[in-house]
């Protein structure tokens, strides 16, 4: 069964297209079939790929129109070995145009329909805003991984996104849940990132994710060589921290499925 996760925060530079691409190249290192879906006008996740935005013939916009079928879109990052649904700046459009369109917030949950048996996790990289891109991307999910930085201002930041997740639960996607909260940037040895995570488990419970993402020199470098951090430094804290993050993902994915008594 495939399980479709955003990764949002409409706070930005929390890491949230560095988790993208790196949950995706790591997870395929577990034998995972896995598409990337980049949501973010900015194309960050799509150049992180080693994909030239700027080169691009066909976008996830086309898609998200109408203007041509989900297959037709997709790259093969070759370094990471998963799929890329690419962006570029084009995608700036897509608020003005979805709005002229039929069932304009569930437009990305049908694309991803034609494609999803297909993968066994699709990664979708959110915009740093509550637009209509990350409505449509939230629709067409089963959970939501949220990374946030361990401040107070992030706390803020993370209960409107929980009563944003809630809403569309209610009204767009039942069902829909705040899969995990991912500290990023992350040093035990600041006191408040102490006090932070204290205040998340006691919220969010066993939903904080154990794995914690340090800040790590290769993981800002990567992106500029067009490749996972996996790819680039292996052995680098950054990139064995997403490794575990997969892990991690993946066990919760047995561990609820055993309890569900469902299989895939």
């Amino acid at each position: 069964m495939t399980k479709t996760f955003a990764i949002a925060n409409q706070k930005g530079g929390v890491g949230k297209t560095t988790t993208s691409v790196n949950l995706a190249a790591s997870l395929a290192t577990f034998n995972k079939r896995i598409l990337l879906v980049d949501m973010d006008p900015q194309g960050n996740a799509t150049m992180g790929c080693g994909i030239n935005k700027n080169l691009l013939a066909i976008s996830v916009l086309d898609v998200l129109t109408g203007d041509t079928v989900t297959e037709k879109a997709l790259h093969r990052c070759e370094s990471g070995a998963f799929d890329v649904l690419p962006a570029n700046g084009d995608l700036t459009a897509a608020e003005v145009e979805l709005l002229k369109l039929p069932s304009r917030e569930s437009r990305l949950r049908h694309a991803l329909a034609r494609v999803k048996q297909n993968y066994d996790y699709i990664i979708v990289d959110c915009p740093p805003s509550l637009s209509l891109l990350t409505v449509n991307s939230l629709v067409a999910c089963d959970g939501v991984i949220i990374p946030m930085q361990c401040e107070y201002y992030a706390l803020e930041g993370l209960s409107a996104l929980v009563g944003t997740i809630g809403k569309i639960g209610q009204f767009l996607n039942p069902g829909l849940q705040v899969q995990g909260i991912l500290r990023t940037m992350y040093d035990p040895r600041n006191s408040l990132t102490n006090e932070v995570t204290g205040q998340l488990r006691q919220h969010f419970g066993d939903r904080v994710y154990r794995i914690a993402i340090p800040r790590n020199v290769r993981l800002a470098e990567a992106p500029s060589y067009g490749q996972p951090a996996l790819v680039y430094d292996k052995h680098s804290k950054g990139a064995l921290a997403y490794l575990g993050l997969a892990g991690e993902i993946i066990r919760r994915e047995k561990a609820a499925r055993a309890q569900t008594g469902t299989t895939g």
